[in-house]
């Protein structure tokens, strides 16, 4: 991997007049920023359309984009929409209001809708787009003209909806027309939107990390369309569902909820459907982050009527998982999440591919000088990080979460003392300094803020995900700096 960096930044997040972070002026900012800051990479996290709960990882398709991130700016500019809507009054421009930005964001793609739709679906770039992603595209659209009909989740539709009777999704096509055209007017309109920001990124050097959810949400167009691929009965409710077992951060480990994947039927099928969803991952980014990964080797999967993750048990991936990708995706162009509990096979995996690992800064001092997150134990093939959308960023982190210990472990690591004015600086210095090939930078990390600023919190259900930057965050003084110690570290 070619030494270089990048920094962590979700489209939601960046700032705008539209209650959310977009595709618009604050990102072709962004982009410039980066050049100047002597950067490489922009780490984003997954691009579906979300629900109000503002989770990319629990998305109504991981095929689709995100209508949300459209930008009204570029719609007017490229003659989609007529004139500019009122922008939006943020109650606090820090956080993402989803229900409202969403509800917003409806209404802007249904004036661009009546705008342009007769004259954009008769031109060949429309209709070349719908054919070249009908494998996803036809279920999607309909899902979702289905869903919003009924109201409820495509389990509790009709059951010859449900079991998609090939006379009752007729039907429903006949009926819901202008409804399904629509949703492939919006996912038209992302693709053209997210392929000008690629290129305007390429044009300065900067390529993005992507990232590849392990489970599919249950309340999606990919379960409901691919049901044998899942271990869901005949009326779509799961039997099993995705988790992690009891550790030392819960006694009762994690129990997601997500249907897990009947890999004897990925199987029998050349892993057709499991390698669309990477292709489709690489298709909006060059390299993507394998969310999850010890899942690949083997999941934790839980009886469905089980409260807690305490009933589950291990169950191990085909062996043929991993051969299957070498050849589909020769250039592996993947970044291992290795967090967390990982055993010798997980390891054995991953090394096996060649693929980077993550090495995360906030992991390292626990006194212990066989910490493999410690810079001296990273290796070269490996992505390293001052924490990620999961953890709290590095200020917060040092201020609730280390200890005494831990705050003693790092200053004695150093060989000065760390304090919160310091621990910043620090630690982003560690990354680009790391032996690492890739270093990453959290936003929240180079703008020095707290746990106030923290993406998500998995142990929490509500508030994650809405972190945003005030446009004067967005600045070159920032930026410069952080060319700085990109240089320090050798890697621009």
């Amino acid at each position: 991997m070619k030494r270089s960096s990048g920094v962590l930044l979700h489209i939601t997040s960046l700032p705008s007049r539209w209650g959310v972070g977009d595709l618009g002026p604050s990102a072709s900012r962004f982009a410039e920023l980066l050049q100047l800051g002597g950067q490489s990479w922009w780490q984003i996290l997954p691009l579906p359309p979300v629900e109000a709960h503002g989770s990319p990882y629990s998305a109504r398709s991981l095929f689709a984009g995100n209508p949300l991130l459209l930008s009204p700016e570029k719609l007017v500019a490229d003659g989609f929409l007529a004139e500019l809507p009122p922008s939006v009054a943020d109650a606090d421009p820090r956080l993402v209001n989803y229900a409202e930005a969403l509800a917003f964001k409806t209404q802007v793609i249904e004036s661009a809708y009546r705008h342009s739709y007769g004259r954009v679906s008769r031109g060949a770039e429309f209709l070349e787009f719908c054919a070249r992603n009908a494998s996803w595209l036809d279920d999607f659209a309909l899902y979702e003209a289905i869903r919003e009909a009924q109201g409820r989740p495509w389990y509790d539709w009709p059951e010859e909806i449900r079991r998609r009777e090939p006379s009752a999704l007729e039907i429903k096509r006949s009926k819901l027309g202008p409804s399904i055209e629509k949703t492939r007017f919006g996912q038209y309109l992302f693709e053209k939107q997210w392929s000008a920001l690629v290129m305007e990124c390429k044009e300065r050097g900067i390529q993005f990390l992507g990232d590849v959810p392990f489970y599919v949400f249950h309340d999606s167009a990919d379960i409901w369309a691919h049901k044998e691929f899942f271990k869901v009965d005949s009326y779509g409710r799961p039997v099993f569902v995705g988790g992690v077992p009891p550790d030392l951060f819960s006694e009762t480990g994690q129990r997601w909820g997500n249907p897990v994947y009947d890999w004897s039927r990925l199987e029998e099928r050349g892993y057709d459907w499991y390698n669309e969803k990477l292709s489709r991952s690489l298709h909006f980014a060059p390299l993507v982050r394998l969310d999850h990964f010890r899942g690949y080797v083997a999941y934790w999967e839980i009886p469905a009527e089980e409260k807690t993750a305490i009933g589950g048990k291990w169950v191990e991936v085909p062996k043929s998982f991993f051969p299957d990708l070498k050849s589909s995706f020769p250039m592996l162009p993947f970044v291992a999440e290795d967090l967390g509990v990982i055993t010798d096979d997980v390891k054995e995996a991953k090394d096996d591919l060649g693929i980077p690992g993550m090495k995360v800064l906030e992991f390292a001092f626990d006194g212990s000088k066989d910490n493999p997150y410690l810079p001296e134990n990273h290796e070269e093939n490996s992505l390293v990080c001052t924490g990620t959308h999961d953890t709290n960023t590095a200020l917060g982190w040092f201020r609730d979460e280390t200890g005494t210990k831990g705050k003693d472990a790092l200053s004695e690591y150093l060989g000065r003392p760390v304090t919160e004015r310091s621990v910043c600086a620090e630690l982003i210095a560690m990354a680009m300094t790391s032996v690492s090939g890739l270093a990453v930078i959290p936003m929240q990390d180079i703008l020095r803020l707290g746990s106030e600023a923290r993406m998500n919190n998995p142990g929490k259900s509500e508030g994650n995900w809405r972190w945003r930057a005030l446009p004067e965050e967005i600045s070159e003084g920032t930026f410069r700096t952080l060319h700085e110690d990109t240089t320090r570290g050798r890697r621009c």
